[in-house]
């Protein structure tokens, strides 16, 4: 019998999730290139740094937190309130590459997550 080990695990389980979630709202409050996609977000990031935790949590094979808090993600009929064209999709892609980047060190890995994550950013996308 093969045991699975989720990319959760692979990449270093809750801390590396808190880290990437913190570092990626960092970007997103601090990168000039990044101003659209922030405008778009509560002044507290607080809140939203925490959903994000949740669902890439469970998204990445950890504990389910989000849907046994909020429900099922439905995250394009969440965002739906923000207005989302390519500059704030291209903005919010490259707060999560780089924190990406920062917070896991093997390549695959990444890749194996940025390719979903890309193409969920484009499905939330609601503006041309």
């Amino acid at each position: 019998m093969t045991e699975t080990t989720t990319l959760y695990e692979a990449i270093g389980g809750d801390a590396t999730v808190r880290l990437l979630t913190r570092r990626f709202y960092e970007h997103m409050d601090t990168l000039p290139e990044a101003a659209r996609c922030r405008a778009v977000h509560p002044p507290d990031l607080t809140g939203s740094e925490e959903k994000l935790y949740e669902y890439l949590t469970g998204w990445l094979g950890g504990p389910p937190i989000y849907v046994e808090k909020r429900g099922q993600p439905m995250l394009r009929r969440r965002h739906f309130i923000a207005e989302i064209g390519p500059a704030e999709r291209d903005e919010w892609l490259l707060c999560f590459t780089r924190a990406l980047e920062e917070t896991v060190s093997h390549q695959e890995l990444r890749e194996i997550i940025l390719e979903p994550i890309t193409r969920l950013a484009f499905h939330m996308q609601n503006k041309e």
